[in-house]
């Protein structure tokens, strides 16, 4: 027997556990503000607690950038509000839920 899934109790691969979270999440904002000594970074809210810190991380690999997940909010190094949205979507969360401001 395989592993099993904690939550719904169905074996790791037949689980769906994680894309339904995805698919329920609230509405994802996407915005660039600026911090200390002018430098642009962009935030990422609305991402479930349980997802944060491994969506940060993957996010952080594929732009190649530093940042941090800390209070339910990503904060990515740079001005990168035009591609956080696709690489979401890549993530299984579903486009009419992501908002770039």
């Amino acid at each position: 027997m395989g592993e099993r899934c904690p939550k719904c109790g169905m074996p790791k691969d037949l689980c769906v556990c994680e894309v339904l979270e995805k698919e329920g999440a609230t509405k994802i904002r996407i915005y660039t503000t600026k911090k200390k000594f002018r430098k642009l970074v962009t935030i990422v809210e609305g991402i479930d607690a349980t997802q944060l810190d491994q969506t940060a991380k993957n996010l952080k690999q594929k732009l190649a950038c530093g940042g941090t997940a800390k209070e339910g909010v990503i904060i990515l190094q740079g001005d990168h509000k035009r591609k956080v949205p696709e690489l979401l979507k890549g993530m299984g969360y579903p486009p009419e839920s992501i908002e770039v401001s």
